[in-house]
């Protein structure tokens, strides 16, 4: 029926509601488009919830006006009306896609075009929560339920209450938590740190990793019945090599935000520049574009970006972003391409400790537990590798 509808009256929202509902019936329910899957027996205000939100959803304005989501390429065409199509559901959307690709964006454009975009957006980093945390971050504490506790604290899934959780970094969720997470989902209700009576939250989930979360399931590294739950509807980005024709686009969007923070600026960028980056890679993708155009502007004369003011890396074609780590040729073969073995190696290593800062969002202490190093140690890397600017 829903699949009957979702061909013939796809404007027409539909919830399925049944009394013998289990996972993989709401799973193939909403994947064949349903709004949204209630359990019986049903709870009247969640009910009025759902009828007000599939009301709001069918007036929904069909402009992409607002998804600020920069480019014309077919890629981005593409996936903007993905964002459109998916905003009208309820369904949990896995957004997957490489570090610095604009998962976030893409996650805010589906709330904003959404019926929740009156209600809040609430991002979390779940690879940036300490361990011992996490529960209480998630779902909230009651004063006095553990050392430290001096006041009762709202969870996440509170704060996103009527509005949208988003996930990033799910992978990075340890064991224990990916299974109070599922409960929460699934039984759409929390139980704070030190009190007995859940708490009936509305939540819609959104989750993106930069891993290959199927590939950490085969592992058993990650829950096959939350990643089922998650990756109801998949959505992948494009990296910015896959739509350079947004490249052009890209940088007026990034040099305008950097002339209205300089007022009086009206920076350009050289034929030469521009052929520069229309070539480079981006291993980190729109992220490490902006980070290029921001270092250039303070870098330029003339308020003229050239090719040297960017500082890319053309002497070695080898070290061009992931294809070096995925390419056929060996370390040994690589790192005659350098002028020693030491300046390959630094390379190596300024290779993962930019990693590891993309991963945890340039958070240095994070950073450097990841790499099972001291935090001077990391410093001290840092420094050597003359990258304490750059971070």
């Amino acid at each position: 029926i829903v699949q009957h509808i979702q061909q013939h009256r796809p404007e027409t929202p539909v919830a399925v509601i049944s009394a013998h509902g289990s996972m993989d019936i709401a799973i193939e329910a909403m994947k064949a488009g349903a709004f949204d899957f209630v359990n019986k027996p049903i709870d009247l205000a969640a009910l009025r919830k759902l009828v007000d939100i599939a009301i709001k959803s069918n007036k929904l304005s069909e402009s992409q006006d607002s998804i600020d989501i920069i480019g014309e390429s077919a890629n981005v065409i593409q996936l903007k009306n993905a964002i459109k199509k998916l905003a009208r559901s309820q369904a949990p959307v896995y957004v997957s896609g490489e570090s610095g690709s604009g998962k976030e964006l893409v996650s805010r454009s589906i709330h904003n075009l959404g019926p929740r975009r009156e209600k809040p957006f609430v991002p979390v980093n779940c690879g940036a929560i300490p361990t011992e945390l996490m529960e209480s971050e998630f779902f909230g504490h009651k004063k006095g339920s553990f050392t430290g506790a001096n006041s009762d604290k709202q969870g996440l899934f509170q704060a996103a209450d009527g509005g949208t959780l988003f996930l990033d970094e799910v992978a990075d969720l340890p064991l224990d938590m990916q299974v109070k997470l599922l409960r929460a989902i699934q039984e759409k209700a929390v139980r704070p740190v030190g009190e007995q009576n859940e708490i009936q939250t509305d939540v819609r989930i959104l989750s993106a990793t930069h891993k290959d979360l199927q590939a950490l399931v085969d592992k058993g590294e990650f829950r096959q019945d939350l990643f089922y739950r998650l990756n109801v509807i998949q959505l992948s980005v494009p990296p910015l090599r896959e739509r350079r024709e947004d490249i052009p686009a890209l940088i007026e969007f990034f040099l305008a935000k950097l002339d209205q923070d300089n007022p009086g600026s009206q920076t350009k960028v050289s034929k030469g520049a521009s052929d520069a980056l229309y070539s480079h890679q981006f291993p980190g993708n729109i992220r490490e574009l902006e980070n290029i155009l921001e270092r250039a502007f303070t870098l330029c004369e003339n308020e003229t970006i050239e090719a040297e003011d960017l500082q890319l890396d053309t002497t070695n074609p080898a070290h061009t972003g992931p294809d070096r780590r995925k390419s056929n040729v060996s370390h040994y073969q690589q790192c005659l391409n350098y002028e020693s073995v030491d300046e390959y190696l630094s390379e190596i290593e300024k290779e993962i400790l930019c990693d590891a800062l993309e991963h945890v969002r340039w958070n240095k202490t994070l950073a450097a537990k990841k790499l099972n190093i001291s935090f001077r140690s990391f410093r001290y890397r840092l420094q050597k590798l003359n990258m304490d600017e750059e971070e």
